[in-house]
């Protein structure tokens, strides 16, 4: 029902009485009196209690922003998780939507990762015609273009470092007109297109039907791969050297699913590119793949990364700067400009950036040992490439796919897949303890330490029945809280000290890709209860605290108190806005329509009365 309002009145009005810390949002934390009579020429309506308080003027803002005179009382008063998940479907996605071309590209240079007083536009070397479309748009935009060397390397990416500079993306030319393949960024200040995210985003965007937007995510990841050489971590420069974790194949599997008309053309295009990134930046010996078979992270780069912020690094080089009798912030700054050489410095950052080309940025899991583990979730991930391609081979090309002079058939990469397989059950399985762990090569142990990543052989279908019941009985019990999943166990920082910094993907912290791929990975053997139990605490922790702080979907919770509060290393994303929130947060808003999505009907009802999740029995669902 519309009702016709003083938009503005109005909206001063509410914020005087409920906004009494003064933030431009109505949370739990202010003190008005938690009722507003809403008036209109023929009517008044009570609207009653934080939440729906805050939906109020959220749809006053929006109505304001629209120019209209009137709101719909249905949306003041909508169930919790069903306005979450529309706001999610028709709002969010379109605020976290770019374009790297002439309409998107004022949104992308003034960001505050762009370094220099004329922003940077790079275009690979192979790309000609990019070159020339930026060029024309250079003055317009006082741009700078440069198209990056033939041969990229750490050391020219340090050259650049300290540029923040922009990567061109893919385009397209319609007639006389260039556009941009549209994507999604993760959003708050990471306005990039990122590497695994964009998968987990893409999830979300079938669900919600933008079928185009998830295949034009499809087309910038064909062209990093084609003119960058891989996947990055997301397109800024000083990413350049760096991947990201491989889910390319799941990405091409499910789009392809979801047309409504199987392409297969599409599909060969993309499955081409998709087993070139798997030869090229996945399987070269002595890169990101070792000795003993398995893959590693290894990123290259020269010195401190340039994207932390100033004294993320003190811990690493307090004792080095008390050694050369200089501060922490001089020191930092010298062996930043290679003023200082330092080779055990060389070898930590070494570590640390394969850490962030993991996505897990950071962890103690592999701290100051990342690119000397073979992580369980890494091959389990590149198990899945394999058995992707067999399966989409054996499907769509009658067994036989050939690129250039090569054939390749689905006994070529199952053949594959068993020996990854039966190499991560030597390595990776700990048969004692019932789960997988990181092996380091270089010390030759396992690295125990219980983590989310160790089931990923779950979602991968790499486990047996008797590992999965292991794994499910014994593991995941330490991994569960109010909220979900926590990215380690508690005892697994049983070793870290009080006074540490707290790293953001270990305890007490949860985030939406192990939720999700854990769910799936228990829905894979046959573990539905239990899945269902996990959907559930994450969506609710998701729903109650966009209910108690004005609809904020931030990029991570503290599962233990079920909170956004989050107290580690670079706090939390999504959470600074005023009035309403604009975009969520890209894989979070994923997770919620995923969940929402496979949640029994049942269990959707308690949702929406905000059933705490301990008082449930989820066996009688």
């Amino acid at each position: 029902m519309k009702i016709a309002v003083n938009i503005k009145k109005t909206i001063s009005e509410l914020l005087l009485q409920e906004d009494t810390d003064r933030d431009k949002r109505i949370t739990i934390e202010d003190k008005g009196l938690k009722r507003f009579v809403l008036k209109s020429k023929t009517e008044k309506i009570v609207v009653e209690g934080t939440y729906y308080l805050s939906n109020l003027l959220q749809e006053l803002i929006l109505a304001k922003e629209a120019d209209n005179d009137f709101i719909e009382s249905d949306k003041i008063f909508e169930l919790p998780a069903n306005r979450i998940s529309r706001m999610i479907a028709t709002y969010f996605w379109d605020g976290l939507t770019r374009t790297l071309d002439e309409q998107g590209l004022e949104k992308l240079l003034l960001d505050s990762k762009s370094k220099t007083e004329q922003p940077i536009i790079y275009v690979p070397f192979t790309d000609d015609f990019a070159f020339e479309y930026f060029q024309k748009l250079a003055p317009k935009f006082n741009l700078k273009v440069i198209q990056l060397p033939k041969d990229i390397t750490p050391k020219y990416v340090s050259s650049i470092n300290d540029d923040g500079g922009i990567l061109a993306l893919a385009l397209k030319k319609e007639g006389q007109k260039t556009t941009g393949f549209p994507f999604v960024v993760p959003g708050d200040r990471f306005n990039e297109m990122y590497g695994w995210d964009s998968y987990f985003e893409n999830i979300g965007l079938l669900i919600d039907g933008k079928m185009e937007l998830a295949k034009s995510m499809v087309e910038n990841f064909d062209y990093q791969i084609t003119h960058y050489g891989k996947i990055l971590n997301a397109n800024r420069s000083y990413y350049l050297t760096r991947t990201q974790p491989p889910f390319y194949s799941s990405m091409i599997r499910e789009v392809f699913e979801a047309m409504s008309v199987k392409d297969t053309n599409w599909l060969s295009q993309k499955l081409t590119i998709c087993i070139k990134e798997y030869e090229t930046v996945w399987m070269e010996t002595g890169k990101r793949l070792t000795k003993n078979g398995l893959n590693r992270f290894h990123a290259q780069g020269i010195g401190l990364p340039p994207e932390t912020e100033m004294g993320h690094y003190d811990e690493i080089l307090k004792p080095f700067a008390q050694e050369a009798k200089l501060s922490i912030p001089d020191y930092e700054k010298l062996y930043y400009q290679r003023k200082i050489e330092n080779p055990a410095l060389d070898a930590y950052f070494v570590h640390d950036r394969s850490v962030r080309e993991s996505g897990h940025d950071t962890t103690y899991r592999l701290e100051a040992i990342c690119a000397h583990l073979n992580p369980v979730e890494l091959n389990a991930m590149l198990y899945k490439y394999e058995t992707d391609f067999a399966a989409l081979i054996a499907e769509f090309f009658n067994d036989n796919f050939q690129i250039e002079d090569r054939n390749y058939n689905s006994e070529y990469w199952l053949l594959k897949a068993e020996t990854r397989k039966n190499l991560m059950n030597h390595f990776l399985w700990n048969e004692d303890i019932g789960c997988y762990f990181d092996y380091n090569f270089k010390t030759q142990e396992q690295n125990i330490f219980l983590s989310a990543t160790s089931f990923f052989p779950l979602w991968a279908n790499i486990a047996t029945k008797l590992q999965a019941k292991k794994m499910v009985e014994n593991g995941l019990p330490k991994l569960i809280f109010l909220g979900g999943i926590a990215g380690s166990s508690k005892e697994a920082l049983s070793n870290i000290g009080e006074y540490q910094m707290q790293r953001q993907w270990d305890f007490p912290n949860g985030w939406p890709p192990h939720q999700i791929i854990i769910w799936q990975g228990l829905l894979n053997y046959g573990y539905t209860v239990k899945a269902q139990e996990l959907m559930y605490r994450w969506l609710w922790m998701i729903t109650k605290n966009a209910c108690d702080y004005n609809g904020t979907v931030p990029e991570k919770y503290d599962v233990v108190s079920a909170s956004h509060k989050v107290f580690a290393e670079y706090g939390n994303q999504g959470t600074d806005f005023e009035y309403i929130t604009r975009e969520g947060f890209g894989w979070m808003n994923a997770s919620f329509q995923f969940g929402m999505q496979l949640l029994d009907q049942k269990l959707k009802t308690e949702l929406n009365k905000l059933t705490n999740p301990d008082s449930i029995d989820f066996k009688s669902y």
